[in-house]
């Protein structure tokens, strides 16, 4: 069997990221309270986002914020799109896109009653 060699598409790094520190709620006393050390992990391009404030450690809190970040549905489509716009999938996908647009039927409710209109009036066609 030919083994399959992995080629590195992109990569996320801090720089990515907007990390937030801040002060846990709940059960946990003055060092819980006074202390910011829960992490909310933001992922700009793709919008996902992960918080945790489970931990006493700010170190252990970010790790997992990127976890869930990571995990989420929304950065998981984001990798999707990438992945096919480095590998140049997605103008294949854009071009079948846009011959299937003409089977695509849109209607709209305009005074209570639907009437169907060209897809390719819609914005950005």
């Amino acid at each position: 069997m030919p083994s399959k060699t992995k080629e590195k598409l992109f990569s996320v790094t801090k720089k990515n990221l907007t990390l937030e520190y801040f002060n846990g709620t709940g059960k946990g006393g003055q060092h819980r309270n006074k202390h910011a050390n829960c992490c909310r992990c933001k992922h700009p391009p793709s919008k996902a986002v992960g918080v945790c404030q489970e931990h006493r450690s700010k170190e252990q809190n970010t790790k997992e914020a990127f976890r869930r970040m990571a995990d989420s549905v929304l950065f998981r489509k984001w990798i999707k799109i990438e992945v096919a716009r480095t590998t140049g999938m997605l103008d294949e996908i854009n071009e079948i896109v846009d011959k299937e647009i003409e089977r695509v039927k849109v209607e709209v409710k305009e005074e209570g009653k639907w009437t169907q209109i060209d897809p390719n009036l819609l914005e950005g066609n």
